[in-house]
């Protein structure tokens, strides 16, 4: 009998499902027995290979009979304690057989649809306290919407000689302040916003020449490119594609900037403030619950390029001692609410809650 299956039916490799690697490892690395589920030949797959037992379902669109029936058979044969779900696919396809012993666990990053998605579920747990009361107001029971974060992994610092190696791979100057964003370019990640308010930062700041770096990619990609070129960025801006690890570019860093118009949390946040940058956003419902104003990070309006562009004059203008004042703060939030260990005994205890057996990874 395996203690839990967690199971994903994403084709990308986002915030979202970098979680679901991070948690599946963390409770196998703990002794754990677990069994992850995903689609053949998707990126998640593939980067878990060899790290903890995999499965593959094809989770197809729409209402995949086959992969329901594979599921159910899977758990049957399987007997896991605890059934945990990630996004709305994965949670739809996964009916349990009659008899079984597990909890299904639906696990929720956004303002997902619920009618037809969700409610068939034992518990969902929400990883923003804005998106529990947004569950209760569909009509989903109180006492079995459970909140509970994300974490990231808290990486050791590079040496200076190792970031100024990176900052030269990329052609910045030594003596530039870096800005950095990354996300899927999708519009509602608002790199065209990133994009309009950085043609309005100075070039110079402090006498420190100003350079933008971008990670990421997607259907936006082309049309982003083309606006960097109308808006004459290309000497100020460095494009590095869609980064699977984008740790080295959050160190090159001197100031995160998450241009969003949609985020329900806001993982980026987490990784810059483990990264120790001090973080600029807009005012999206995610880092709205994330950060203390002007304590742990600056927050801007949603949609706003001008206001986008002062906020980030104003940070650069501020320097050094500024910065390292809101990544501190940003990091003392993070080990206090978003480390692996805090993040897994919340899960944990809510297993045990729900299904007794699992109290002591059984």
């Amino acid at each position: 009998m395996i203690h839990s299956m967690h199971i994903i039916g994403s084709r990308q490799l986002g915030g979202a499902e970098q979680f679901y690697m991070r948690f599946v490892r963390a409770l196998n690395q703990r002794g754990l027995t677990v069994l992850a589920v995903n689609r053949p030949g998707c990126p998640i797959n593939k980067a878990m290979n060899g790290t903890v037992p995999q499965q593959t379902i094809p989770m197809r669109n729409g209402w995949d009979l086959f992969s329901v029936l594979k599921i159910r058979r899977l758990i049957r044969n399987t007997g896991p304690l605890i059934v945990q779900t990630y996004m709305g696919r994965a949670t739809r396809l996964t009916r349990l057989p009659r008899g079984a012993a597990a909890i299904h666990v639906a696990r929720l990053g956004g303002y997902y649809k619920i009618k037809g998605y969700y409610r068939h579920a034992h518990a969902w747990v929400a990883n923003t306290r804005g998106i529990c009361d947004y569950l209760v107001r569909e009509g989903l029971t109180a006492r079995r919407v459970y909140h509970i974060g994300n974490f990231v992994e808290l990486p050791s610092p590079p040496a200076e000689t190792t970031v100024l190696g990176w900052r030269q791979s990329l052609k910045i100057p030594a003596d530039a302040v870096v800005l950095f964003s990354l996300g899927r370019f999708i519009d509602k990640k608002g790199f065209d916003d990133l994009l309009s308010a950085f043609a309005q930062v100075p070039r110079d700041i402090n006498g420190r020449p100003v350079i933008l770096v971008i990670a990421g990619d997607g259907p936006l990609r082309k049309p982003l490119r083309h606006m960097a070129r109308q808006l004459a960025l290309a000497h100020r801006l460095r494009w590095v594609g869609w980064q699977n690890d984008p740790g080295p570019y959050y160190d090159l860093a001197d100031v995160f900037v998450c241009p969003s118009r949609e985020e329900p949390l806001g993982n980026v946040i987490l990784e810059a403030w483990a990264h120790r940058l001090p973080v600029i956003t807009t005012r999206t419902q995610g880092a709205l619950e994330l950060i203390a104003e002007e304590e742990s990070g600056l927050l801007v309006e949603i949609r706003d390029p001008a206001a986008l562009a002062a906020g980030m004059t104003a940070l650069v203008k501020a320097g050094p001692a500024a910065w390292r004042s809101l990544a501190e703060n940003g990091m003392t939030s993070l080990e206090q609410h978003h480390t692996e260990e805090t993040v897994l005994k919340a899960y944990l205890a809510l297993y045990a809650e729900l299904q007794p057996g699992t109290a002591a990874g059984n």
